[in-house]
């Protein structure tokens, strides 16, 4: 074999068709979404220091776009590129999670809390629920900062009527790691239940997760002394 067709075949895309995509690593993977490098270093360069930069593929999920192009190679047609894959690979996950029950707080937990790991902001959803306790689908209400995250009912409600939901379940985190509601997180709740009464749509709980506990405001209500 020629020296060219070997490093023909160690390049990540090559690699890809015979091996497939399971078996690269994560920074050949973004070699492929980054495609080109720059005047000062190759594509493969380019995408080892940018997962470096960042701490890692976790951290990559949590990145905005003025935070990718903030970073020395990165321009916005490659922060564009990569923030695409991220969202399809997030509503490819959402379309999976209607396949699983998730149907007890503890369930949700754990489906979610890896989620969490990492995330700087706090993050609000609402899971949205048929008659028969069928996932509809989980949908991104707000992403906030360290210090909470302002709560609309409008948005709350919006997909829940869209989607003819008939139950739903509000979640969100705290980056501190302390699930302890705070007065506002329990003002939030009673005010979102009451609107929930009011137009047909049952709020089951609300759920505060980190990546090592949560807390959910159903099972302290219910919890036997």
């Amino acid at each position: 074999m020629k020296f060219k067709e070997i490093i023909k075949e160690e390049k990540p895309r090559e690699k890809l068709k015979t091996l497939g995509a399971k078996n690269l690593t994560d920074s050949e993977l973004l070699e492929i979404l980054l495609r080109t490098g720059n005047k000062n270093e190759s594509v493969d360069e380019l995408s080892t220091r940018l997962l470096k930069e960042i701490g890692g593929l976790n951290k990559l999920n949590s990145m905005s776009f003025n935070m990718l192009t903030n970073i020395k190679g990165i321009k916005s047609s490659k922060a564009s590129t990569i923030l695409s894959a991220l969202e399809l690979g997030r509503r490819i996950l959402n379309k999976e999670e209607t396949k699983i029950k998730l149907d007890s707080s503890e369930k949700i937990y754990n489906y979610y809390k890896n989620d969490f790991k990492e995330i700087k902001q706090e993050i609000f959803y609402v899971l949205l629920y048929d008659t028969k306790m069928n996932l509809i689908e989980r949908k991104e209400i707000y992403k906030g900062t360290v210090n909470g995250v302002d709560i609309h009912p409008r948005e709350v409600f919006k997909d829940a009527i869209k989607e003819s939901a008939t139950f739903m379940i509000i979640m969100h985190n705290h980056p501190s790691g302390d699930t302890t509601p705070s007065k506002e997180d329990i003002l939030v709740t009673e005010r979102l239940v009451k609107i929930g009464e009011l137009i047909g749509i049952k709020i089951l709980d609300h759920i505060i997760i980190s990546s090592e506990s949560y807390y959910s405001f159903y099972e302290e209500r219910n919890k036997i002394t």
